[in-house]
């Protein structure tokens, strides 16, 4: 019996925006996916991909169940590019490694790669790389055309010439490694592999023993080095071996489909040969020393299926020849950062300058060069879990199932209610200041109350509010000079009330005069004596109505 423990890492890097990788860890599989394809089309291939890729291999966990699940993935991400213009030209990496059946009763981990995120066992204290790269520098390397020192830094080392999901069938190479108590399995995006060294990665392996804080430590080393791009890692820990501590690590091609590639075409157009068995190899990050394939460090290949060379690296089956198609380009060719090659179209301007930009398919041409690969054939059509809802599926609907982000969420509504409150609710605290008032005056003879700051603010004018009924004749000249001015008030009772008490004052202002009354009796012919008064007066004054 087997016994594994993993631990995973993912960051973004110090130069990307969006992170496109994605990682998996499940019980008994385990994998690292590099998107590649816009803004949200790299995201988009790395989680179906992945989903498919679980929810596939969990129905048939064996080697045969993992090559079919990188098929189903490979038809699903294809499947979506082709339904959402949007998405069109994604694509993703996969490497997979998973804990299933040996032939024999025992357990044996079945490793799959298609791109350039690579697979590595430590051990012995030594890491061994075990899948090729698919990128246009790995396999000008492998074909004779530069040294592994020049791939590691040439511009052409981010051109893909296989990826998932940009075709509708997809070559995959597999093995099947038989590991002892100890080892440790390491898979990851190229975000590691060209940021850090080989000898970095074993220092880290050989010291940290926890394989999730080692993953972690691998991903701030190579944001130290620059994170030049998305950075995952997973670190599988092999506890318990199959056999105990005394077994050999083994690793057995199962299908490889770069290592036993042509070597050495001779001119773009050129059909080169099928190499000799140990022929080929894969470059690490630059400065990387030791060998790069099975061969050290106790791993051994297996009869029949494989057989490690002298350099160190894995040499493919004989009869598993197959011949596929590559495009040549010339050595001084380079690409343009964001640019990408379509299917049948020549290089142009390919210099990189600046950080590495995303990985770029290139496509195939009519340059056939002989592989060892392992055809995975494509799946009969989508299974019913994996299709789409019945009838037309809406564009919402879509979105939902691929996991890609909204566009109006509660965030976004709750920032532009706030943003909307600011002036709304500086409206009203003006509009309340300036009507927050209330002026008693005259407008001709009429006693009226208005509301309203005097003068105004801004666009907001004095109203008359109240017609009193009353006129200026009925109030004292005072209270009738204060009118015109304007008598300001804090609210509209007080104002009614200073009308009513002016009013009333002007009503109650009444002089009387009153004269005495004398009676006369005279004579006639006598005079009335002096100091008598002659008549009484009364006057009355009578307020004007």
């Amino acid at each position: 019996m087997t016994v594994l423990r993993s631990g995973s890492a993912t960051d973004v890097g110090r130069v990307r925006t969006v992170n496109q990788d994605m990682p998996l860890e499940r019980p008994n599989l385990y994998a690292v996916a590099d998107g590649m394809g816009g803004h949200v089309g790299g995201e988009v291939a790395a989680k179906v991909a992945v989903e498919t890729l679980a929810r596939t291999f969990e129905r048939t966990p064996s080697v045969e169940g993992l090559r079919v699940a990188f098929s189903e993935a490979n038809a699903a991400v294809w499947q979506e590019s082709q339904q959402n213009l949007d998405l069109r030209g994604m694509g993703t990496t996969l490497t997979a490694v998973a804990l299933v059946g040996g032939p024999e009763g025992g357990d044996v981990l079945a490793l799959a790669n298609v791109g350039d995120s690579r697979a590595y066992v430590f051990s012995g204290g030594e890491l061994i790389q075990i899948t090729d790269d698919h990128s246009l520098a790995e396999e000008r390397m492998r074909h004779g055309e530069m040294t592994e020192a020049e791939a590691a830094v040439h511009p052409q080392r981010h051109i893909l010439t296989r990826a998932l999901g940009v075709s509708s069938e997809v070559d995959a190479d597999m093995w099947e490694l038989e590991l002892r108590t100890g080892d440790r399995i390491l898979l990851c995006s190229d975000g590691l592999s060209n940021e850090v060294e080989v000898g970095q990665i074993e220092d880290v392996l050989r010291k940290v023993g926890d394989p999730g804080e080692a993953a972690q430590q691998l991903v701030d080393v190579a944001n130290e080095n620059g994170g030049a791009d998305n950075i995952t890692v997973v670190v599988v820990d092999v506890q318990v071996g199959e056999e105990g501590d005394g077994t050999q690590t083994r690793v057995t091609p199962l299908g490889l489909g770069t290592a036993a590639a042509a070597a050495g075409a001779a001119s773009a157009g050129s059909v080169a040969a099928p190499a000799p068995e140990n022929a080929g190899g894969s470059s690490g990050p630059p400065g990387a020393s030791g060998p790069s394939r099975p061969g050290g460090a106790g791993i051994a290949g297996t009869n029949g299926a494989g057989s490690a060379t002298a350099s160190g690296r894995l040499a493919a089956p004989g009869d598993a020849h197959q011949t596929e198609t590559v495009r040549t380009l010339r050595p001084d060719d380079t690409l343009a950062p964001g640019s990408r090659l379509a299917f049948g179209d020549e290089p142009s301007g390919l210099a990189e300058t600046g950080p590495r930009s995303d990985e770029f398919f290139l496509g195939t041409s009519a340059v056939p060069v002989a592989r060892a690969t392992a055809r995975v054939p494509p799946p009969p059509g989508p299974r019913r879990d994996d299709r789409p809802p019945p009838g037309k599926e809406s564009r919402g609907a879509r979105r939902r199932r691929l996991g890609i982000p909204r566009r109006v969420t509660f965030r976004v509504v709750g920032f532009i209610l706030l943003v909307a409150a600011v002036p709304v609710g500086a409206y009203f605290a003006l509009r309340w200041y300036a009507y927050d008032n209330w002026i008693v005056g005259a407008q001709g003879t009429e006693i009226v109350i208005t509301q309203g700051q005097p003068g105004g603010v801004l666009w907001f004018h004095p109203k008359v509010v109240d017609h009193t009924g009353h006129t200026t004749t009925q109030v004292l000249p005072s209270a009738a000079a204060a009118l015109k001015s304007g008598v300001q008030k804090s609210s509209l009772d007080s104002a009614k009330q200073y009308v009513a008490s002016i009013v009333a004052a002007g009503t109650t202002s009444t002089t009387t005069t009153t004269t005495t009354t004398t009676t006369t009796t005279s004579v006639p012919g006598t005079p009335a004596p002096a100091g008598t008064p002659a008549s009484t007066t009364t006057t009355t004054a009578v307020p004007a109505p």
